[in-house]
């Protein structure tokens, strides 16, 4: 073996080490706690148990469902919101470029938990947005609300995640060669078909990139559902959180994690190759 490929595999090894260590490991963890039986005051047993996975699937299905779809409505809302923010950035804010990525990455500063709980204040039936809802019209004075419903619920997660979008976005639009923006117009292309037959399409491993950084950490998270949903609107993260920390039952917890890692990972696989950027998994 030749002295440059014996660095190139010494350069990966910690990275292997990494991923073994933090990935592997912990995944091989998860499925044998799965397959176990028993409980803490007598211990588990490795019985192979896989009828868990379809227990714990019937059962809390719809919950699984419910986390898919809002996690599918804030990678969506944090697209919209997101693409003309970091087109602005890349295009069109000059000098203010820097300021503008400080204020993307700036809530990340800021404690997930503390931001979370801004939102219930400024979620809240007395806070100024629901006032501002009633005032025209679109909140009634005694029963409807924000807080405590999926809308409260996808808010949260939007926000909370909408850096993990905007970056890539930037970083692909940023990359941009303005000259082919510059020979659609001389084709006498109009902006918005500059946008439509040439921007748009060569942002879109940008595209792909946040909204898989979006949707993985939303489908999986709990904090937003704890604090700005009930019970009722709770994620997979809740139940999963449930399982471990109050009725410890860490083979239904293991099995439904893992189920949510698989159906992930699917949803991961199927879109990447439907959206033609294989390159990016």
């Amino acid at each position: 073996m030749s002295a440059r490929k014996s660095t190139a595999y010494l350069l990966v090894l910690p990275g292997l080490a990494w991923l073994a260590v933090f990935f592997i490991v912990p995944t091989i963890t998860l499925v044998s706690q799965s397959l176990q039986e028993g409980s803490l005051e007598t211990g588990y047993v490795m019985t192979w148990n896989f009828g868990i996975y379809a227990d714990v699937f019937q059962d809390y299905a719809p919950t699984m469902l419910r986390s898919l779809v809002y996690a599918g409505l804030a990678t969506l809302a944090a697209l919209i919101i997101a693409y003309p923010l970091a087109y602005t950035i890349a295009f069109k804010a000059g000098r203010w470029r820097n300021v503008l990525l400080i204020l993307v990455v700036a809530p990340f500063f800021t404690s997930f938990l503390v931001r979370t709980l801004a939102w219930k204040i400024i979620l809240a039936d007395e806070g100024w947005v629901a006032d501002v809802l009633r005032a025209v019209g679109l909140l009634s004075f005694t029963d409807d609300r924000l807080l405590a419903t999926p809308i409260a619920v996808v808010c949260g997660l939007t926000y909370n995640f909408l850096p993990f979008m905007t970056l890539p976005l930037y970083t692909s639009l940023e990359r941009l060669d303005g000259r082919l923006l510059e020979a659609a117009t001389d084709l006498y292309a109009s902006p918005f078909t500059t946008f439509r037959k040439v921007t748009f399409p060569l942002s879109l491993p940008g595209v792909v990139g946040g909204t898989l950084l979006t949707f993985i950490p939303a489908a999986g998270d709990y904090v937003n559902a704890e604090f700005l949903g009930t019970p009722q609107t709770w994620m997979i993260g809740n139940v999963v959180q449930q399982k471990f920390l109050v009725s410890l039952d860490y083979p239904g917890a293991a099995a439904l994690s893992v189920i949510l890692m698989v159906v992930i990972i699917s949803m991961v696989l199927v879109y990447v190759r439907r959206a033609g950027t294989e390159e990016l998994v």
